[in-house]
This record gives structure tokens, C-alpha cells and sequence, in this order.
């Protein structure tokens, strides 16, 4: 009994049985994909920042209009994000430091850019035209 039972074991350890519902209609995996879901609320135009990762938590928003370009722009005192979107159109830096400091870490992002979590707590950016 041991010997039959081995070498069944180890097929199941290479190939898994996978249990689906009676009801279920198996089709292969890129017939049907589920939707994603929204990343986040943040509109074309706009720069939004979490202040959580996964673009949870408080959400401020800049945008063109009422932002300087090639300007330091800090986040109010106390405010900080770990994710955010870049939805202007153009380049836009993070700054780990509120003065937007070359000391600290600062990235540089594309528009359309979605970043779940940052690699450093963004405390201001800039809007650089291109």
C-alpha cells in the first residue's frame, strides 16, 4: 500500500487538484478576466496623494491650475502621503524632504504614473514643465 501511495503523492505535490463548484464554468484564464479595481479616485489633471499605502487613508489633490509650476510645493505641516497618482500631463518629483532637499530621497515620475507605495514619505513635490 506504502509503494502505490508514494508515488501518487508526489503527482499531487507537481500537479495540485483544484476544486471548483459544480456550477462553475471553467474557461481559460484570459477569456474572462475579472475587472480591475479602481486604484483610486484622482481625475485627469489632477495629482492625488494618500496618506496611506494602497491609496488609502487622507487624500489631498493638486492640481495645474492652482500649483507653480517647476515650484517646491510642501505638503501642509503635518500631512504626508505613501501613495499617490500623476494624472497632470507632465513630470512630476517626490520629496522625502518638505523643502524638496537633493539630500533626502526624491523620484521623478511619468504622467500616469500610479504608486501604491512610495519608496519614501513624500512631504512635498514638484510639477516640473516640460
Amino acid at each position: 500500500m506504502r509503494a502505490f501511495l508514494a508515488p501518487a503523492l508526489a503527482a499531487t505535490a507537481l500537479f495540485p487538484v483544484v476544486a471548483t463548484p459544480a456550477h462553475a464554468s471553467v474557461t481559460p484564464a484570459h477569456a474572462s478576466a475579472a475587472p480591475a479595481p479602481p486604484l483610486g479616485d484622482c481625475a485627469p489633471g489632477e495629482l492625488c496623494l494618500w496618506s496611506r499605502p494602497g491609496f488609502q487613508g487622507v487624500r489631498t489633490v493638486h492640481e495645474l491650475a492652482d500649483t507653480d509650476m517647476d515650484s517646491c510645493v510642501p505638503l501642509p505641516e503635518g500631512v504626508s502621503a505613501k501613495s499617490f497618482a500623476n494624472r497632470t500631463r507632465k513630470l512630476v518629483t517626490t520629496y522625502q524632504s518638505a523643502e524638496c532637499a537633493t539630500e533626502g530621497d526624491f523620484v521623478t515620475f511619468p504622467s500616469g504614473v500610479w504608486v501604491p507605495e512610495s519608496r519614501h514619505t513624500v512631504r512635498a513635490f514638484q510639477i516640473v514643465h516640460q
